[in-house]
């Protein structure tokens, strides 16, 4: 596992540099949602693809931006799924963006996960890496440096709500809302490693991506974004769930399978599953 831990690092500091770049214009293709990808995503997929690519226990890689898995390593072990730049699209008005890693065993699958990863490029790159527990590193002077585990506290006050709100279910509505008068503060820059990454470090809230009218089976992929911040929270002694089922209970069809997801302290977890299991 370190040899991929390197690896994951080493994108890190080559994708730092990639986004500091004056021209992020558009490319002509689309990813596999059908978004105009941006020469940027492209770029960080490459990278990302090119450090594994030198790691042998790395079996098969799937990205975010890539239609089909890819075989790395026939005697390979591990299987990784990542999304190269989460929030791509933020990058033209300078905030926040990540990287998010899946590392699964033998198979794709929320049940073969054994680690996962993710890091933010902002005013600081910093890298949160989970396997038996949640650890928080930052970039410093070229290297990566441990600064302590991260531990959810049991109520949160961040609300995060994702999704437009003309397509929410009434209910959803209501439960978000409910927050709010609870006192919960929005916190919500449409990026969500930043997002969630400010929940895990401010001690807790709710980041929420229901299932909507216009996307019935959620937006986010289970394999590249879904299952990982699952992972992590799990392992930072939060929750994770669809509004019901646990999503790290999940199965998925097709590497680009998406799902409704909730990440919080147990208290808002709490909360979605009673108003989750009340209304649907």
């Amino acid at each position: 596992m370190k040899d991929i831990f390197d690896a994951i690092q080493k994108t890190a500091k080559r994708i730092k540099i990639a986004i500091d770049v004056k021209d992020i214009g558009y490319s002509q293709q689309e990813n596999s949602s059908g978004e105009t990808q941006l020469q940027l995503d492209l770029k960080c997929d490459l990278i990302i693809e090119e450090e594994l690519s030198r790691v042998a226990s790395v079996h098969t890689i799937a990205s975010e931006e890539k239609d089909k898995e890819i075989l790395l390593n026939e005697n390979g072990t591990y299987f990784i799924a990542y999304d190269p730049l989460d929030g791509s699209s933020l990058v033209d008005v300078n905030l926040s963006v990540g990287s998010i890693f899946g590392i699964y065993e033998n198979a794709f699958g929320a049940k073969n996960m054994v680690a996962a990863c993710y890091v933010v490029f902002g005013p600081r790159v910093e890298m949160v890496f989970a396997r038996h527990t949640a650890k928080l590193h930052l970039l410093q002077a070229g290297e990566f440096e441990f600064v302590k585990e991260i531990r959810l506290n049991k109520k949160g006050n961040i609300n995060a709500p994702g999704g437009t709100q003309q397509n929410w279910e009434p209910y959803h509505k209501k439960m978000i809302d409910g927050f709010f008068a609870e006192g919960y503060r929005l916190r919500y820059s449409g990026g969500m490693v930043p997002d969630l990454h400010q929940i895990l470090l401010k001690g807790g809230g709710l980041f929420s991506y229901p299932n909507t009218s216009d996307r019935p089976q959620g937006k986010l992929r289970k394999l590249f974004e879904v299952f990982p911040f699952a992972f992590i929270y799990k392992m930072a002694g939060g929750g994770a769930v669809d509004g019901k089922n646990d999503l790290m209970e999940l199965d998925h069809n097709h590497i680009h399978d998406t799902s409704a997801c909730f990440f919080g302290s147990n208290y808002e977890i709490a909360k979605v599953k009673e108003v989750y299991a009340r209304n649907t």
